[in-house]
């Protein structure tokens, strides 16, 4: 059984074998928290905007753009890659990865789900059909499309001379960069019960680092495909199905040789690069990626509120509670605030200091789910309708 994270209670769509019951009452209803005031200290300027598609609709997808130079790539579940001028929004190619059925049928959708990836001529996706597509970023043609274990809901990686894919039956594989034949596979465990979503790997001197279903952290040789170490992070626990889920499915982040890894249910933890071994622990949950910045960490936990710690035993430097259960995106760093979307289609600009309300911007109706990408000099989201919006201070 998978639970798949819903819009409702910062998980999206809960997706259970018959029979299963999380929700017992009226009681365990989550409500969203009404949008604080905020006076605007200053007004972001949106450079452009282009529709992808139909984006992802009403289902749990980490589709958002990526960038290389001067162009922008955005895709939408069914299959519509485009590639967009990154200061005008002008489209400069677009390629359907939908099946074509013929004339009288409508194309099969490829169902795009594992976010984009950009590394040297080509643009990496992967789908929840276990397919991972290399295209080439000049002009969208295919250079390569390869089957894996399964479905890929989380960004591939490149490094070593490969991708690295993370399915959603707990394999990590390795496919060769130039051909996208499988090189080696890494069985990472996968429990009865888990989210829906994958960590995607974070790599640093030649080890892939990724989070599991069953509460680990896993450091894997990328040459080789072996396993280095393993470490428990979320442990299962509580009464309800929801209490004992402890999936990592967060990125970590390594800084120096130090990774930093958060599970849902569990713990914000620092480990060592070398041994895995724990320098601390702080009892913090998410679902979404997080980010280290110098000595400090930001986060969004699984209840919506936006946090600040110290490196240095994740000492609690301020914490933003007016944003509760908004849904929100992971929130990324741009131009010295820290920015989050929500699912009413918000962008809330923070004060990195002590976590006040510096902006705040309706957008799209639609709402967001993915990552705030930070392109340059622009920040750019996505829609969960397909529009990609580019903003500047």
């Amino acid at each position: 059984m998978q639970l798949r994270k819903t819009l409702l209670t910062g998980l999206v769509s809960v997706a259970l074998l018959s029979g299963c019951s999380l929700f017992n009452s009226e009681e365990d209803v989550v409500k969203m928290s009404p949008l604080p005031q905020v006076e605007n200290q200053f007004t972001p300027t949106k450079v452009w905007s282009s529709s992808v598609g139909g984006g992802i609709g009403d289902f749990y997808s980490n589709l958002r753009p990526a960038w290389q130079d001067t162009k922008a790539f955005a895709a939408d579940r069914k299959g519509m890659v485009k590639a967009l001028d990154i200061d005008s929004g002008k489209e400069l190619w677009r390629i359907s990865l939908a099946e074509k059925t013929g004339l009288l049928s409508a194309d099969r959708p490829a169902l795009l789900s594992g976010g984009l990836t950009v590394a040297g001529n080509h643009l990496y996706v992967g789908s929840e059909k276990a397919q991972v597509y290399a295209l080439n970023t000049e002009d969208g043609t295919q250079a390569w499309q390869s089957r894996v274990a399964g479905e890929v809901l989380s960004r591939p990686v490149v490094d070593g001379g490969v991708v690295l894919v993370h399915t959603s039956n707990g394999m990590l594989q390795a496919l060769d960069e130039a051909s996208g034949a499988v090189k080696w596979t890494v069985n990472l465990d996968m429990p009865t019960l888990s989210l829906r979503g994958e960590s995607a790997p974070t790599t640093a001197f030649g080890a892939a680092i990724v989070g599991g279903d069953n509460g680990r952290v896993n450091a894997v040789m990328i040459s080789e495909g072996q396993l280095i170490w393993q470490q428990r992070i979320s442990q299962p626990g509580g009464v309800t199905e929801i209490d004992r889920l402890n999936d990592v499915d967060t990125t970590p982040v390594v800084s120096g040789e130090v990774v930093y890894a958060l599970g849902y249910n569990g713990t914000m933890t620092a480990l060592d690069l070398r041994s895995g071994q724990v320098l601390w622990k702080r009892e913090l949950g998410s679902v979404h990626d997080f980010i280290v910045d110098g000595d400090r960490i930001y986060l969004v936990d699984q209840n919506d509120r936006v946090i600040a710690l110290n490196t240095n035993g994740g000492v609690n430097l301020w914490r933003q509670s007016d944003l509760l259960h908004r849904n929100l995106t992971a929130p990324v760093l741009y131009n010295g605030y820290l920015v989050t979307g929500d699912s009413e289609g918000y962008l809330h600009w923070l004060n990195t200091e002590d976590g006040r309300f510096v902006v705040q911007q309706k957008v799209d109706s639609a709402g967001f789910l993915s990552t705030p990408v930070v392109a340059s000099d622009k920040l750019l989201i996505q829609a969960k309708n397909g529009e990609v919006y580019a903003f500047t201070r």
